[in-house]
């Protein structure tokens, strides 16, 4: 039995075309081959109906041996998105856009609740728990890290008391 090429190239293009619609996990990343950042643990939190913002939390570990820096972060599903630190002021913590994040050569830096995180500024919609969103990452070399990020419902932890 012979196939004919043009059905052998409908087959391949119909399962490239599933495959390319297949959900990338958090530790599936697209990136040059020669990029040495890992990420893990990403995920934006889930927001209530009326939110407008969310934040996005990681561990980046850079495994190579020259400092690597975050520069921006983009994407859809956000007007405007920024990288971010807390700074701690006496009693008082202030939410502060960062040009960059430095990671250190053969470190790990960690994304998280009242430290360095990505904000998302004026989302387009609710960020449900179990969703996902893209999100592009751009470094001071020229990398850029397309990451699929999924939405999580996170509660412990998360109220500070101010007086």
């Amino acid at each position: 039995m012979s196939l004919k090429p043009s059905f052998v190239l409908a087959l391949l293009t119909a399962a490239f075309m599933t495959l390319s619609t297949l959900p990338l996990s958090a530790s599936e990343i697209t990136a040059p081959s020669n990029s040495s950042i890992e990420i893990t643990n990403f995920y934006a939190r889930a927001t209530p109906p009326n939110a407008v913002n969310s934040a996005l939390f990681a561990t980046i570990t850079n495994n190579s041996k020259q400092i690597r820096t975050l520069v921006s972060a983009s994407s859809s599903a956000a007007e405007k998105v920024e990288l971010h630190d807390v700074i701690h002021e006496g009693d008082v913590m202030k939410m502060r856009q960062v040009a960059q994040i430095e990671i250190p050569a053969e470190q790990t830096v960690m994304l998280k609740p009242g430290s360095l995180h990505i904000m998302l500024l004026n989302i387009n919609k609710p960020f449900n728990d179990g969703e996902s969103i893209k999100v592009t990452l751009t470094y001071a070399n020229g990398d850029v890290q397309e990451l699929i990020v999924p939405v999580k419902k996170v509660m412990a932890g998360m109220r500070k008391h101010h007086h």
